[in-house]
């Protein structure tokens, strides 16, 4: 039976040693909770650090005792792994540089390399669990490098992985000495998952011009498949959160807040201490509240909860400091007798007092200046049982993306914090229940059970999806029943692309001509009355009849917009084709020329061409992917189309292209044997339009296509062809009538 095996840098229970020995306390994340579904089932098992460094080989055992008991598995690491690793690559390095603080990030090789030997670790002690079968999660940044160090081990596995935090922009990304091994390490993956729409597009900007792999609508192509990139927003335990909010214990405790704050206005914020949480920003927006609406004095509290965290790390000391001094100042000024502005606490709350400042509140302040999703705003959400209450929320938290019902404010901006806080103790009833109406509703359908679903069935698809595109290569029984089928089929079709199937490759396409050598094949095999050749290519029809039109066969040029059977003349697959759409496109392309040396423009008859094979490859491919951002968008609702080849994107008519071109060879009765080569992604249009009994090949290294078959280079292709003109001699005719 196959399992799922959970990873994180943390398990949902942490250990703790105490003067009796050792505690294992259970965790009330989100995550472990929306995963307790799937690694307390069956013989599935979550595998993380334990939270404290256990040296001692007897703790050892006793730990993956206890934890074994429930379905975990511990990776033990030592104090310098734990500030090497931890402390230092993943929460000085990556955590500033992911939430926009590159000023905090620091650049050692020692905590790099650390990094990279603590993933290897947790990559063994996956590997000691994990079978041919498993399906395996790894979760957040302290991992990025393990999908591709499981991907080496077990290149069959099912492998997903989800970003908890921000993916940066590019520019930022490649400040970090080692981004481009970053970001190989996520695609060992076969799905890579974010919080929202914004942070998947910066990961794929990122691929394409740090790796230079191209991507579409979602999908980036690997040499051995392809990566499924998507986003799924996390939610929270909803019902947990409203059943509390209706609870005994919460009402009690919200019933004595009441009685300490009196008949004021509250206005909550919880935060972990940290500096991308915006909570300074916070207090001077209060502050300003209190000097521009003195109506507010004696009728509002800031009730403000910060999570010690880290707070012996430089930049977290000294933004205590900051709050420290902030909110002593701010109570120092406005107090009265019977009022106190601000109540701070630094400290964690148990779960039912936390649930009743839910309650209690009237306004929620979750404004971080960027956050990876932000899981307080939903919990506030879930916890108004009378749909009472507004949400001030940050348009830099993931969350902001779904909750559109939210007083949405720029972090950063003050005068729109202070007016949106004014907005929000003086909002109608009426108006504050349609608002959390309408995200509770959203908020309660997309739960963190509905994420963890979505995200599993979202891998189960991507790996159905490799599979169902998943070549064969031509073996030698394959070969053997291809040229049985040849031999014995009274009507052949044979399909053949020109460059990087017949020919190789040249850094200047008009050095690609052919040699004797395919001349003399092509004409061997176009002289048997029993086969139709036809040369399908993206050449224009001047270079292809210069070429091969003394030969008898047919052609398809221009990714089908030129046809032509042999002996006869070239004509529009399509009337009505229209051409002065260059005179719009043509600037574009002369302005990626002159910004990339190497490149160049072809113009035929109805499209236009830009190759950029001679380019440097980083600056090519770089410059592809802008290019093609730019011609899809000056496309977009038009009847043209961006196709994308080998180190060439093509500008022409949409709805016509090799497929639909080859359909018209197939007819009403296709002949009983079909052969077609190609070797990019124009060819597999032409996979697609053919019968599955086709013979469809694909040229090269990358065994994915809609092809049955997959064959390495120009030579194999030809010693195939050589091998079925060999067949004419070996194979009797009473065989070949049969």
């Amino acid at each position: 039976m196959s399992k799922t095996i959970i990873i994180s840098n943390r398990l949902p229970t942490k250990v703790q040693r105490t003067a009796t020995g050792l505690t294992f306390q259970p965790s009330e994340g989100g995550l472990a909770t929306g995963l307790g579904s799937i690694y307390q089932a069956g013989d599935n098992v979550w595998v993380g650090w334990p939270g404290l460094s256990v040296d001692e080989s007897a703790e050892q055992d006793q730990v993956r005792e206890q934890l074994s008991a429930d379905s975990m598995a511990p990776v033990f690491l030592s104090e310098a792994e734990i500030r090497d690793f931890y402390e230092g690559f993943s929460n000085s390095t990556l955590w500033p540089t992911f939430h926009y603080f590159p000023q905090y990030a620091t650049y050692e090789q020692a905590h790099w390399d650390a990094y990279v030997a603590v993933n290897e670790k947790f990559c063994q002690a996956v590997l000691e669990l994990a079978g041919p079968d498993d399906t395996i999660w790894v979760q957040d940044y302290q991992l990025l490098l393990l999908p591709e160090m499981l991907r080496r081990e077990r290149p069959e596995a099912t492998i997903g992985f989800f970003l908890h935090i921000p993916f940066p922009s590019y520019e930022l990304l490649r400040g970090l000495p080692w981004g481009a091994e970053l970001l190989r390490g996520m695609l060992g993956a076969d799905l890579i998952g974010f919080h929202t729409f914004d942070y998947m597009q910066h990961f794929l900007s990122a691929v394409s011009r740090l790796l230079g792999l191209s991507n579409h609508n979602g999908q980036v192509e690997m040499p051995d498949r392809p990566v499924l990139v998507d986003a799924f927003p996390m939610g929270i335990d909803y019902q947990r959160y409203a059943e509390a909010a209706i609870s005994k214990a919460v009402q009690h405790h919200e019933q004595a807040y009441r009685e300490a704050l009196g008949d004021t206005r509250v206005v909550l914020s919880i935060d972990r201490l940290d500096y991308s949480k915006g909570i300074a920003q916070r207090l001077h927006a209060f502050e300003e509240l209190l000097l521009q609406h003195p109506e507010w004095h004696e009728r509002v509290n800031l009730l403000m909860v910060v999570v010690p965290s880290r707070d012996r790390v430089a930049q977290y000391a000294a933004l205590k400091e900051e709050i420290d001094e902030l909110v002593g100042r701010i109570n120092a000024q406005y107090r009265t007798i019977s009022w106190n502005p601000i109540h701070y606490f630094y400290r964690s709350f148990p779960f039912d007092e936390l649930s009743a400042l839910y309650c209690l509140a009237d306004v929620a302040l979750v404004t971080p200046v960027r956050d990876g999703m932000n899981l307080v705003a939903k919990e506030f959400i879930a916890s108004k049982a009378n749909q009472r209450g507004v949400l001030i929320l940050s348009e830099r938290a993931g969350a902001a993306q779904e909750l559109a019902e939210a007083l949405l404010i720029n972090p950063t901006d003050t005068n729109q914090m202070v007016e949106s806080l004014h907005e929000a103790l003086r909002l109608p009833a009426e108006e504050q229940q349609a608002r959390m109406t309408a995200m509770q509703q959203l908020v309660r359908q997309y739960d963190v059970f509905a994420w963890t679903r979505l995200f599993m069935d979202r891998l189960a698809y991507s790996k159905i999806k490799q599979q169902t595109l998943a070549t064969d290569v031509l073996d030698t029984q394959a070969q053997n029943q291809l040229r049985h089928d040849y031999a014995v089929a009274e009507r052949r079709l044979l399909l053949f692309d020109y460059d990087g199937t017949l020919v190789r490759f040249t850094h200047n396409p008009q050095h690609a001509r052919p040699d004797q050598e395919l001349l003399k094949l092509l004409g061997n095999l176009a002289a048997d009355a029993r086969n139709q050749v036809v040369v399908i290519s993206g050449r224009d029809r001047t270079t292809l009849e210069r070429w091969l039109g003394h030969l008898p066969i047919d052609f398809i040029a221009e990714h089908g917009v030129w046809l032509r059977r042999a002996g006869g003349s070239w004509h529009l697959f399509q009337e009505g084709l229209r051409a002065e759409w260059k005179r719009d496109i043509r600037p574009i392309l002369d302005q990626y020329v002159s910004r990339t040396p190497g490149s160049s423009i072809e113009e035929k008859d109805y499209s236009l061409v830009w190759h950029y094979r001679r380019a440097d490859a980083g600056l090519g491919a770089l410059r592809a992917r802008d290019l093609l951002n730019h011609l899809t968008f000056m496309t977009s609702n038009t009847d043209l189309h961006v196709l994308e080849g080998k180190k060439v994107l093509e500008i022409k008519h949409a709805g016509i292209h090799k497929g639909t071109a080859a359909a018209q060879w197939l007819g009403p009765e296709p002949p009983p044997f079909v052969l077609a080569l190609g070797d990019d992604r124009t060819d597999e249009d032409t996979f697609a339009a053919l019968p599955p009994e086709a013979y469809t090949l694909k040229v090269g290294p990358t065994p994915r296509s809609l092809a049955r078959y997959a064959v390495s280079n120009v030579a194999h292709v030809r010693q195939l062809l050589s091998s079925l003109l060999q067949i004419e001699t070996i194979v009797p005719p009473a065989v070949l009538s049969a």
